[in-house]
């Protein structure tokens, strides 16, 4: 044992220090009473005495031998070294996950800027194919009104300047006395002079000069004011309870409801919506039932689920993927509302671990005045289907993949869809610069992509295609280029750079010639794959041959090119030489009107399939323009679809961008 040092100020009377005694080794000596051994420990001082100690001012103290003392108080600091050694896996697991949570807080920053970044681009870019609108429709209307009222006034000059030269003409040969002039003078001018004076002239004005503008700037001020939003909460899930007769008990085939009341780390309660919170039950051996999470805004959420068998399971509730007090609860489930359990108030009461069956995170939002994730099916959309629609096909969800983030499986800002004939689905993630590409069940296989200005890099790839020989063809917006990859995704080549202003969709032709549509430009281009110009038609406008914001691009089986025109509102159909065809469409809400239509896809059928971005519906058409029925969206409403396609097994594929995933639907051609 180590000798005992004594503060500074400790008095010599005081048996506060011990001393080795010269040539007994570790053996102690009681400094108060010189060569006598320190051999006991007083437990009252709790300190080492000797013998004479003891007789003396220890004498009515236990005391026992030091080294028992000594061994007890080294078991002693030893359970408490172990104890605190036991709280280092816990802080680590504390502090990886904190890591985990910075890191992700950080993930966000930078995605939500870059988002931010974006959309204010995308609304800088609509409001300068506006302006240009604006400016081309002052053109046109000016020239129309300039060019009648200058052709009147060029109409009266010329008369006028006729009139004037026949009579001077005239009046200079009556001013003198000859005769014979004057004869011949009648006679070449008597009959124009006539005409003239009785010719109708267009003397009032045939044109008026009205040119003017209404700008309606107010509410868009007040718009762009409010525009943006971020969004977060202080809830923490250690504090966060949740209540309810759903929470211990429930009845086969029956609703139960689970209240989930969010709470900040002192407590308090949080009275701000949009925290993201997760629920499920199950059994160890898997998922047997998922529900609908209801936003209610003040800080409250609302959990319906509905079981189908009877038994006993877990519900796990986690906000921000972490289990909330008490998770995962114990859940009984019978046959009848007679059958409740005793004990499981007091379970659940107990419960503090975690669930071995694991919890799938629901928490996609949409839009809405009630934040609904993602559960049981329902019945209605705010985006999807107008009350009065014709001929309805009863399509529905299959699934969707994503979330918003940069891994595999995640998206920021997807844009482009295709499909191959391998069965395979690829997206275009534009603002992760890379490809995905999915089987048609859903299955992550493989991604590609480096950003960067070079050539064989990504910089922001909105539109992507499969050509017949297995190419991936990608339109690079940023890099005003398409590049060209190999099935697996290597670079090979690129086309159109120094043609090309703003490319945004891509498709392939019968022929294999790839169709570039370049929304900058308001252009279409044809090459081939060699990166030779074959055609190109557009230009920038509202007219047949014209576009505003064209985005993407399908082909049918008569090779025929079919276009969506943004911000014209309308779907055009060109020859495969570039020439106008017939165009359906106009602005509005109705059936086969659009609020800026985006992907589009020709089904064997000829049938179109035609994504309506404002509007966050899925049209469907016949190869003549006529409205047939909508895709029905109503399970999983979309917010500004962006890329469509139709799988090789027959579904629909589209690019749910504001939801920051895609998803496949039946489609029943």
């Amino acid at each position: 044992m180590e000798v005992q040092q004594g503060s500074p100020d400790s008095s010599s009377e005081e048996c506060t220090v011990v001393e080795a005694l010269p040539g007994k080794g570790t053996a102690l000596i009681c400094p108060q009473h010189k060569g006598k051994v320190a051999e006991l420990y007083c437990s009252v001082c709790e300190k080492a005495v000797c013998d004479d100690c003891v007789a003396g001012e220890h004498a009515n103290h236990p005391n026992v031998l030091l080294t028992h003392a000594v061994e007890e108080q080294r078991k002693a600091l030893l359970e408490r070294v172990g104890a605190a050694k036991n709280r280092l896996p816990q802080i680590a697991g504390a502090v990886q996950c904190l890591r985990d949570i910075l890191q992700q807080l950080s993930s966000q920053r930078v995605s939500i800027d870059e988002d931010i970044h974006s959309s204010f681009n995308e609304l800088h870019k609509t409001l300068d194919v506006r302006k240009s609108v604006l400016l081309m429709e002052l053109e046109v209307t000016y020239g129309l009104k300039q060019k009648v009222l200058q052709a009147q006034l060029d109409t009266l000059l010329q008369e006028e300047q006729s009139i004037s030269s026949s009579c001077s003409l005239t009046e200079e040969a009556l001013s003198g006395n000859n005769t014979a002039a004057v004869l011949q003078v009648h006679q070449d001018m008597g009959e124009k002079l006539s005409q003239l004076a009785s010719q109708g002239l267009p003397l009032q004005p045939e044109e008026n000069d009205q040119l003017d503008l209404v700008m309606e700037t107010e509410g868009l001020r007040k718009s762009i004011h409010n525009l943006g939003t971020i969004v977060t909460t202080n809830a923490v899930a250690s504090q966060t309870e949740a209540s309810g007769e759903g929470l211990e008990q429930c009845t086969v085939g029956q609703p139960a409801s689970v209240t989930i009341t969010t709470r900040d780390k002192a407590g308090g309660l949080c009275k701000t919506g949009n925290a993201i919170i997760s629920a499920e039950v199950f059994t160890p051996d898997g998922s047997v039932a998922d529900g609908e999470i209801i936003d209610h805004k003040n800080g409250t959420y609302e959990f319906l689920y509905t079981v189908r068998k009877e038994g006993d399971f877990s519900l796990a509730l986690r906000l921000y993927d972490q289990h909330i007090k008490g998770s995962p609860f114990k859940l009984r489930v019978t046959g009848s509302p007679d059958d409740s359990p005793s004990t499981t108030s007091a379970a659940n009461a107990a419960s503090t671990g975690s669930s071995e069956g694991g919890a799938r995170k629901r928490s996609s939002k949409s839009p809405g005045s009630r934040t609904r994730q993602k559960g049981v099916r329902r019945t209605g959309s705010l985006f999807s289907t107008p009350k009065k629609k014709v001929n309805p096909i009863e399509d529905d969800l299959i699934f969707r993949i994503g979330t918003k983030g940069r891994n595999k499986g995640e998206f920021t800002n997807l844009q482009g869809v295709a499909t191959s004939t391998a069965g395979k689905i690829l997206i275009a993630d534009s603002n992760n610069q890379c490809v995905q590409i999915f089987s048609n069940e859903g299955e992550f296989l493989s991604r590609f992509g480096v950003r960067g200005r070079s050539p064989g890099q990504l910089q922001r790839p909105t539109g992507v295609a499969v050509h017949p020989n297995g190419d991936i063809i990608i339109a690079d917006y940023d890099n005003k280029w398409v590049s060209i990859f190999s099935s697996d995704g290597k670079y090979k080549a690129k086309l159109g750079s120094g043609r090309l202003m703003g490319p945004k969709g891509v498709s392939v032709d019968q022929n294999g010639h790839v169709i570039v549509v370049d929304n900058k430009a308001c252009t279409v281009l044809i090459f081939q794959p060699s990166g030779k110009l074959i055609t190109k038609f557009g230009s920038r406008g509202n007219g047949d041959k014209q576009f505003a914001g064209p985005h993407f691009a399908a082909v049918n089986n008569n090779n025929e090119i079919i276009i969506t025109d943004f911000h014209n509102h309308s779907v055009k159909v060109f020859s495969a030489d570039g020439e106008f065809l017939l165009k359906f469409g106009s602005n509005g809400e109705g059936n086969g009107q659009f609020n800026a239509p985006t992907g589009v896809a020709v089904d064997v059928n000829g049938n179109i399939v035609v994504a309506d971005w404002g509007n966050s519906r899925i049209q469907v058409f016949d190869g003549s323009g006529s409205f047939l029925s909508y895709i029905n969206t109503s399970a999983d409403p979309l917010y500004g679809p962006q890329g469509l396609a139709l799988t090789s097994d027959g579904h629909v594929v589209v690019a749910d961008s504001g939801n920051h995933c895609f998803k496949v639907y039946r489609y029943l051609q």
